[in-house]
């Protein structure tokens, strides 16, 4: 079975992801231009909630164990003032990206902090952090570059830890489904297949052998592993993938809000 990414991998994706943001920003047609895939945000805004993030985060994995955010760091990130002239705004980002890297390699893979994620499968320390970072960093890469025009698939790398990355950590839960306990399958093009169960004891997720060798799901999902991700993270629709069975119980899933 394929390892999950050593941390100094991460934190090179997190560097890769990120240049790949700004290239984004410095082609897009202007700052104020539409992000379609965040409706409600220009280029602008994706910058600041990013860049934002990426201090944000910094702060709270170099506080160490906590039971919250720093105060400081959360009314730092509310009075956020970035400059407009965009040479100055990626140089901000620029700067955003390395305090988290620094911070990142400061505290180590193992270090505990303060997450807002359960436990159950991610662990609150700052290399659960970076793993989620990458996500963010590569999901917002791909907002930033469809509102400069063209937007290009998920690194294959980044894409497959990235469909485990959300079940374990986005879905993960200990808050009882409040349905008939179901399964959902997630099976990459690249070969890698999982699986979410979930019922009155919340939700996990684990690696299942490869499509046509596992007993068969409530529904399915295929598609490349980048799709899977963008499905995922509400950016493409199911019906851009291939779903067999109950396509129900993804609307089911969607709409659900378990607690962390």
């Amino acid at each position: 079975m394929e390892k999950n990414l050593e941390f100094p991998a991460l934190l090179q994706l997190i560097d890769e992801r990120s240049t790949a943001f700004r290239a984004a920003v410095a082609a897009a047609p202007s700052l104020d231009a539409q992000v379609p895939s965040c409706p409600e945000w220009t280029l602008f805004d994706l910058v600041k909630h990013l860049g934002g993030g990426d201090r944000f985060w910094a702060a709270i994995v170099g506080a160490g164990p906590a039971d919250g955010p720093p105060a400081e760091a959360a009314a730092a990130r509310a009075a956020l003032e970035l400059p407009r002239e965009r040479e100055a705004l990626l140089d901000w980002l620029a700067a955003s990206t390395e305090l988290l890297l620094g911070a990142l390699r400061e505290a180590g893979p193992d270090s505990d902090c303060w997450a807002w994620w359960s436990d159950l499968q991610t662990p609150r320390s700052s290399g659960g952090v970076a793993r989620h970072r990458v996500q963010e960093s590569a999901v917002h890469t791909y907002d930033a570059q469809l509102a400069a025009g063209t937007a290009e698939p998920l690194p294959g790398d980044v894409a497959l830890d990235g469909v485990e990355e959300f079940l374990f950590t986005c879905v993960a839960s200990r808050t009882a489904w409040p349905h008939k306990p179901a399964t959902f399958d997630f099976q990459a093009a690249e070969g890698r297949s999982w699986r979410l169960t979930v019922d009155g004891d919340g939700a996990r997720s684990a690696r299942i052998p490869a499509a046509g060798e596992a007993d068969a799901a409530g529904v399915s999902v295929h598609g490349t592993a980048s799709e899977l991700v963008l499905y995922l993270y509400d950016r493409v629709k199911a019906d851009s993938l291939h779903v067999d069975g109950d396509a129900g119980l993804l609307d089911l899933l969607r709409a659900w809000e378990p607690e962390n």
